[in-house]
């Protein structure tokens, strides 16, 4: 982060060296400045797009030939795993089956926290994970403090940026090869699966970036994977259209998901149990898909222990408890069925 002045203004300004190089004080930089015209919330930041007086730009090519970004004045160049010149291509090639390794599909950001921390409980911290980032929201990793906070506790251990998404610790051309990148490469025993920070959402049926849910879900049922969907549930979103289970959820489960994955619900007062039974029934996704319960409690209390700040719209822990206990739950869940293949093995 950088401060700047604009237009009179003291502003926080995000830079990227290995874009744009790097800033240093009394620089005069072109800025990005369409998030805090619009009033965004996670990615209300200016943007640094040139340093005045600069000839090159940072040093974006990296040592692979496959392009992120693709068609921009930004469009960087990684190494995947997949290609040719990558150690992890032969294994990749065919990959094995992923023999029912869990795969816990998020819809937003703020969902991996307590998925991971979760895992991480139900396993006595002995999972490896690995967070396969879409690029459904920020593209590159190196936006998302979450992600930082989580690995500095051990939390997530490898970071897998796929399709435009960039900056992790192994990069990937598609979700669906993302899968096998965890497993053959990052030796992950379970994944989670959301995008980076940042959603888009416009109050229709399928108009939000989230319902790439579907698509994660849809990619581990065919790669062998089990298919673990954390629903986005709140009780403390003013919006009818997100109270109880979101109708975001709602739409994947009804019409993204092409097989069935397990819903994994909290344990919750009987009172808001009954509403999410109602939307889930009516919806016939009660028989469509394997509907489960979990205490996602002892997620939430790691999270708060490794003192993770983590929060949804603004709201924390406390001010929206559901909405942390189903991602939550999932993650417990998704570790008690690592402990069990664990113990086949």
């Amino acid at each position: 982060e950088a401060e700047v002045v604009c237009e009179g203004r003291n502003s926080v300004a995000i830079c990227y060296p290995d874009l744009t190089g790097p800033v240093a004080p009394g620089d005069r930089v072109i800025l990005n400045t369409n998030a805090v015209q619009l009033r965004l919330g996670t990615g209300g930041y200016h943007f640094v797009m040139w340093v005045e007086g600069r000839e090159d730009l940072g040093d974006a090519c990296g040592p692979g030939h496959i392009i992120k970004a693709r068609y921009t004045p930004f469009q960087v160049c990684c190494l995947a795993a997949e290609e040719e010149r990558s150690k992890y291509h032969e294994a990749l090639r065919e990959p094995r089956p992923m023999r029912s390794m869990p795969v816990v599909a998020c819809e937003l950001h703020s969902m991996v926290a307590p998925v991971a921390a979760g895992i991480k409980e139900a396993t006595r911290d002995e999972a490896r994970i690995a967070y396969v980032m879409t690029d459904g929201g920020a593209l590159p990793a190196a936006f998302s403090r979450l992600i930082e906070d989580l690995r500095d506790r051990a939390l997530i251990d490898t970071v897998i940026t796929c399709g435009h998404a960039f900056g992790g610790d192994l990069e990937s051309i598609n979700v669906y090869s993302a899968l096998s990148v965890a497993r053959e490469c990052a030796k992950a025993d379970a994944v989670v699966v959301a995008m980076g920070p940042g959603q888009a959402g416009t109050d229709t049926r399928y108009g939000f970036s989230g319902i790439e849910q579907g698509i994660a879900i849809n990619a581990a049922y065919s790669l062998g994977g089990i298919p673990i969907l954390a629903p986005r549930i709140s009780f403390s979103d003013l919006r009818r259209r997100h109270l109880g289970v979101s109708h975001h959820t709602i739409t994947v489960l009804e019409k993204v998901v092409l097989g069935d994955c397990v819903v994994v619900l909290p344990e919750i007062p009987p009172d808001r149990w009954e509403l999410i039974r109602s939307q889930l029934g009516g919806a016939d996704l009660n028989r469509r898909h394997i509907i489960v319960t979990e205490n996602g409690m002892s997620a939430v209390k790691r999270l708060q222990r490794d003192e993770i700040d983590v929060t949804t719209m603004g709201r924390t822990v406390l001010e929206d408890p559901e909405f942390f206990l189903a991602p939550g739950a999932a993650g417990v869940f998704a570790g008690r069925l690592v402990v069990e293949m664990k113990a086949w093995i």
